[in-house]
């Protein structure tokens, strides 16, 4: 198979490059981010090719700290249109590929031309449908009074035409499949296929201390990541040397919540590099992640390798990752008891402290890092280009 990807970036897209150059497949992978930051990802560069020029406007504009909503948004908007349309050009200069897997948001022309073609094209969303994403962070906001900038029509609009087109679509878990599907998407259409774990950088280091009770918060700081409700549990949590450490930025939304909410014996730390993050995830007793919505959070995976259980919502993809009551739980959205009462049976109860720990390691030992990821991916395109001339 000849395979083609176009992505904003890199996010997962340039670990399945990997697997698909490893199995000879890849054809060639199209991003809007420069050559100086892509070739870190260790691919040939003649199967790489970039069309930087705004995208990097866009990341210089975020650098400086010029963030107008209406003129990113227009750059945004051009950017994906004209990519797309650069692709698209890309394409008609060499054989057709037997697929093309493009981010969502990307390659909408590209993509029907190559169907015309007879290929096949993929929609890879890295989270829950665009309306549906778009509807439950709204909502979220309200709840706490905070204002939200309101996403670009177009966006919604080019995407929910890529879902209709696509000949299949893939999402990295059950939670963000169901919003598909809820949304009106045929349940046949989209196939779930769970991101990878890089094990050679998270592996337990230290054990946590018998006489602490340490929660960990990774990531940013915001309310799609449910944070408020974390620690409004936090604070009901009882036990003498409690403490909750919090590695991620602030989202400058979550400002004006963090003021109305208990705050004590909790810890922000900032970003941390990933060695730092590794060692707090060995010395945390239980790894906190209530999101709102997120397609299938990779700190997960990475706590579970460092023998860390994990609580986790139901819309954060840890379903597909481990078992409730096995490796950690898994509780619902917005549920500060639900969370509290997890929390305090951790607290209390060291053998089971314990055994989800030696659980959870055991877990990742079946882990395949990328390898299973990439597997399912040949599997879904043997299935999909079967047939074909």
């Amino acid at each position: 198979m000849r395979i083609v990807q176009t992505v904003f970036g890199v996010f997962h897209h340039f670990e399945l490059a990997r697997q698909l150059h490893q199995r000879g497949h890849l054809q060639k992978v199209y991003s809007t981010w420069p050559w100086i930051r892509l070739k870190r990802e260790g691919l040939p560069p003649d199967l790489v090719q970039t069309f930087p020029w705004f995208h990097t406007t866009e990341m210089l504009m975020h650098r400086i700290g010029l963030r107008q909503p209406y003129l990113l948004d227009q750059i945004s908007y051009a950017n994906a249109i004209a990519f797309d349309r650069w692709v698209s050009r890309k394409l008609k200069e060499s054989d057709p590929p037997d697929a093309l897997i493009a981010i969502s948001g990307s390659s909408l022309k590209a993509g029907q031309e190559l169907q015309a073609r007879g290929g096949r094209f993929i929609c890879d969303r890295g989270s829950s449908h665009q309306r549906y994403q778009q509807q439950i962070v709204s909502e979220e906001y309200r709840r706490w009074g905070v204002e939200r900038p309101v996403n670009d029509i177009r966006d919604i609009v080019r995407e929910e035409k890529i879902y209709a087109v696509a000949d299949a679509i893939t999402v990295p878990s059950r939670f963000a499949a169901r919003s598909f599907v809820e949304m009106g998407l045929a349940a046949e259409k989209v196939h779930v296929i769970p991101y990878g774990v890089r094990l050679d950088k998270f592996t337990r280091t230290v054990v946590p201390s018998p006489d602490t009770f340490e929660v960990l918060f990774a990531g940013t700081v915001s309310l799609r990541k449910g944070f408020p409700y974390l620690l409004e549990a936090f604070d009901k949590l009882k036990h003498p040397a409690k403490r909750l450490r919090v590695a991620g930025t602030i989202h400058p939304n979550m400002r004006s919540v963090l003021q109305r909410l208990p705050k004590s014996q909790v810890e922000f730390l900032g970003h941390v590099s990933q060695e730092r993050l590794a060692e707090l995830m060995s010395r945390s007793h239980v790894l906190a992640l209530p999101s709102i919505e997120e397609g299938l959070a990779l700190v997960q995976g990475q706590a579970l390798a460092c023998g860390c259980p994990v609580l986790t919502s139901t819309n954060s993809g840890g379903e597909d990752l481990f078992t409730d009551g096995v490796e950690g739980f898994i509780v619902p959205v917005r549920d500060v008891q639900a969370l509290l009462d997890k929390m305090q049976l951790l607290a209390d109860d060291r053998q089971l402290q314990s055994r989800l720990s030696e659980a959870a390691l055991q877990r990742v030992r079946l882990l395949d890092g990328w390898d299973d990821y990439g597997d399912r991916w040949i599997q879904l395109l043997q299935q999909l280009t079967a047939g074909q001339n």
